[in-house]
């Protein structure tokens, strides 16, 4: 391009730009995702519309995309000490993630599911899909304080107590005694140094201060090797006695308002979730209270596990929708050797290969968050939520990862570079494969249910087999399904192939009856059928790629 200025230089002008998209921001995430508004309607969410179009307002303006860079840019700091020398343990955060927290608390992220009479989780994960696309890392402490109201119900007297304070819609950042605040979060305490996942090893000690029992006050001591969200206000953690693990609630306070002893050791140089502090945390004679049985530790805590892995398969969920939107929203506008990059037959193959990825996951989370709110009155949803969201769970954050690289190459080497979204995602996307459950843990978790509870492969296969004829690779899906179920041999080796079998047939069935036919029919002939282990971009051909990216693109007004 010559420059046009009035000198008639004959040299390019430096400082003309051309060939670059607008900024994907000031659109409504929510109202542009024609997946999430479908899911959210069929699942029962339809009551938290309006909510859903403010969140999705939020996450998609320019304020708060700027505000998702800051918060991880500037990262959590550890204050150990005041300047008199006392000790107090505190980690101080940018305004930008106290802003996010807001956000979150204000649209009910944490609270939703226990307020309202049905619908209540596919609302919860709805939400969490949106903001987890532009901060993932406030999601960490949404998620754990979500989860812990079942598990505290295990003593109904610390129910009474903190769930009234968990239930507000409004956040209160304050450092002080919970009794004082408006509004509480929770966080989760439980691995150590030497078990990681197999908390039975844990070593952490809990001696009762008076009467043992339910609801009682013990001191606890030991350490714990991570502790997420440690400006929590109160945390559940496990801690053995005579009898075993057990479930113990730490608050950051003790009841005559001093601090409760809770030394933060350091704070975890993480590889992505940087605006989220992830501590060192050690117990010295710090003060707690016994939720549930002495000895039932891993049952009573196994509730608030249980409702993270729905928000650790969201997430994973989230960050595909945010892949999918910068690379069909870049490919759009971008041009290359005469056209734009989105005309091009391999990109083309690319962007609704990572559109089906995207809209599959997002298909599987929301019928399992409805499951979880039918789990109280059906046993058959009880059943089929225990299993699919660890298949959720494993299966989506396996696909994560790769799914965000793939995404970021589309931006070439734009997506490479801090000042785009594109490397914050790529980081976060392991995460959520190892909170709550590595990749076997998880798979073990599930080979156990199957076998001790044969109804959940009830509960599964109900959920499968009404879709019989009605696809022909999904009917070889179902029947490769069957006969894995059937075979005895080798559980254990054989366990991911069953488990990434059971996610595929499972979104397939889900597709093929409520997503339309280019989606539908264009995921069960590149998923069900084919080895697994294929790169993006390897779609067969005449299949009717323009129609799933238009459906995923978002659409900036005024760009």
């Amino acid at each position: 391009m010559r420059s046009t200025d009035p000198s008639g230089s004959p040299y390019p002008d430096p400082y003309q730009v051309l060939n670059q998209p607008p900024p994907l921001e000031g659109y409504n995430a929510f109202e542009q995702d024609a997946a999430l508004r479908e899911a959210v309607e069929r699942e029962g969410g339809a009551f938290a519309r309006e909510r859903l179009r403010i969140m999705g307002a939020g996450v998609g303006s320019a304020e708060m995309i700027k505000a998702g860079f800051l918060a991880n840019r500037y990262r959590p700091k550890l204050r150990s000490f005041d300047r008199y020398g006392h000790r107090i343990d505190e980690v101080e955060y940018h305004p930008a993630y106290h802003d996010f927290m807001r956000l979150a608390m204000r649209s009910a992220v944490h609270s939703i599911a226990w307020t309202t009479p049905a619908g209540g989780h596919v609302a919860h994960t709805a939400l969490a899909y949106l903001l987890c696309q532009v901060e993932p890392g406030v999601c960490c402490p949404m998620a754990m304080t979500y989860a812990v109201v079942p598990a505290l119900r295990h003593e109904p007297d610390l129910a009474t107590e903190w769930e009234p304070r968990i239930l507000v819609a409004d956040y209160d950042p304050r450092f002080i005694p919970a009794v004082q605040k408006t509004s509480v979060t929770f966080g989760m305490a439980m691995t150590e140094k030497q078990g990681g996942s197999d908390v039975r090893t844990n070593s952490t000690r809990a001696r009762a201060l008076g009467a043992s029992g339910p609801g009682a006050e013990y001191e606890l001591h030991g350490h714990k090797w991570f502790c997420s969200a440690p400006m929590s206000d109160a945390f559940l953690t496990l801690a053995s006695t005579d009898q075993g693990p057990s479930c113990f609630l730490v608050p950051r306070f003790r009841p005559d308002g001093s601090r409760n002893p809770f030394a933060i050791q350091r704070l975890k140089d993480k590889l992505g979730n940087h605006s989220n502090a992830s501590a060192e945390i050690e117990y010295h004679g710090t003060w707690a209270r016994l939720v549930g049985e002495e000895g039932r530790g891993v049952h009573t805590i196994i509730d608030m596990v249980h409702h993270t892995r729905l928000d650790c398969a969201m997430a994973a969920a989230a960050l595909m929708r945010q892949a999918v939107a910068q690379a069909t929203h870049h490919a759009f506008y971008r041009e290359a050797f005469g056209r734009r990059l989105s005309d091009h037959a391999l990109m083309y193959n690319v962007l609704a290969d990572l559109a089906l990825e995207a809209e599959a996951a997002l298909a599987l989370v929301m019928r399992v968050a409805r499951a979880f709110d039918d789990s109280a009155l059906d046993p058959q949803a009880s059943a089929f939520a225990r299993v699919a969201v660890a298949v959720a769970k494993y299966w989506l954050n396996k696909r994560a990862p790769g799914h965000v690289a793939e995404a970021l190459e589309c931006l070439g080497g734009a997506g490479y570079v801090e000042e785009s979204i594109m490397p914050r995602m790529y980081r976060e996307a392991p995460l959520n494969g190892i909170w709550e459950g590595c990749g076997n843990v998880i798979c073990l978790d599930l080979l156990r249910s199957l076998q001790k509870e044969p109804e959940t492969i009830g509960a599964l296969l109900a959920e499968i087999q009404p879709t019989r004829g009605a696809n022909r690779q999904l009917d070889a899906g179902i029947a490769q399904l069957n006969q894995m179920l059937r075979d005895p041999t080798e559980p254990e080796v054989r366990a991911r192939r069953l488990v990434e079998t059971l996610a595929l047939t499972l979104q397939g069935a889900l597709l093929v009856q409520h997503a339309p036919a280019a989606v539908a029919d264009t995921f069960c002939a590149s998923r069900l059928g084919r080895e697994q282990g294929r790169a993006y971009g390897t779609l067969p051909a005449g299949l009717p790629f323009e129609a799933i990216i238009e459906r995923a693109r978002p659409q900036v007004l005024g760009a």
